[in-house]
């Protein structure tokens, strides 16, 4: 399976979310590998805490790779090649878990021919080899946009699963921005559909997840004044009637991830021991988290729309 993670802009938790998902995927057993496709900032590698690769790679990644400089991406095993001393143990029970990092230094190119065939054929590899692989792309309209659209519309990949992931931020400003992203001029569905893909099948494949939201009745607000949490739940209200207004209402939502000091102050993989021997962590947010890895593959969550 081929999960494409996108966002309306920079700065949503889509690269730490998304890493999170795999990590907990792989705790959960399953092969996966995560595809740093953000080409104007490839720093996958310090979420996991790889600390050679955390400004990408010198040694021929995925830039290169697409761009026919090298026969093969590099590949980094995180659970032999990660700087964190709780990633270094492969736990009994737990899959793969393996990073190719973009290049240091690359930044954003427009795709031809070539790079979206060769595109295409490390996906079919991959996708033989993983149960889930997670392409991180850049925010926006990119062109790491454009280029996986061609691919995943190639007749070798008819047969493959895609799906794609719509991270935005619980506020106004983001929830028309990443409408706009899918449904909107030139969005992943229009492109999509010039790129020779279905349109009700591709829009059928997208999800949203929500991140940084603020529970208006949790108990950890307990502090702020009456007047504040009427407020918390009013603007709850008015952006679940955005949402559902811009077409990503409760039908199009795959998860939500709670605001975590841990995420906005170092983005990093999560892990139970962060939750329970430091508890610099809150449990809801891994929660969250073990949900999203599980619905990655469960069928009733994308069907019907």
């Amino acid at each position: 399976m081929l999960i494409f993670a996108t966002s309306d802009k920079g700065g949503t938790g889509r690269s730490v979310t998304s890493s999170n998902v795999v990590y907990r995927k792989a705790l959960r057993g399953g092969d996966v590998c995560y595809l740093d496709f953000d080409f104007g900032s490839p720093t996958a590698g310090a979420i996991f805490q790889i600390n050679s690769v955390s400004r990408g790679t010198k040694d021929g990644g995925l830039h290169k790779y697409l761009q026919g400089d090298v026969p093969e991406p590099q590949s980094l095993d995180v659970w032999a090649e990660s700087d964190r001393e709780s990633l270094r143990t492969q736990p009994a029970g737990a899959g793969r878990m393996v990073l190719y990092p973009g290049d240091s230094g690359g930044g954003e190119f427009a795709s031809n021919g070539d790079m979206v065939r060769r595109c295409a054929d490390l996906f079919l590899q991959l996708e033989e080899e993983f149960e889930v692989c997670l392409i991180d792309l850049s925010a926006g309209r990119s062109y790491a946009t454009d280029l996986v659209l061609a691919a995943s519309a190639l007749t070798e990949l008819s047969a493959v699963t895609c799906r794609w992931l719509v991270f935005h931020r619980w506020t106004r400003q983001h929830i028309i921005a990443a409408a706009d992203l899918v449904f909107g001029d030139r969005g992943i569905v229009e492109a999509g559909v010039e790129r020779g893909h279905p349109r009700e099948a591709l829009a059928k494949s997208i999800r949203f997840v929500r991140t940084a939201v603020v529970d208006p009745n949790s108990s950890e607000l307990a502090g702020l004044r009456a007047a504040q949490v009427a407020w918390l739940r009013d603007c709850n209200s008015d952006l679940q009637r955005l949402a559902s207004k811009y077409g990503i209402g409760r039908t199009m939502i795959l998860g939500a991830v709670p605001l975590d000091p841990v995420l906005q102050w170092r983005e990093q993989l999560i892990s139970d021991d962060d939750v329970v021997l430091s508890q610099i962590a809150n449990r809801p947010t891994v929660e969250a988290f073990d949900q999203l890895a599980v619905l990655l593959s469960r069928e009733e969550a994308w069907e019907g729309l």
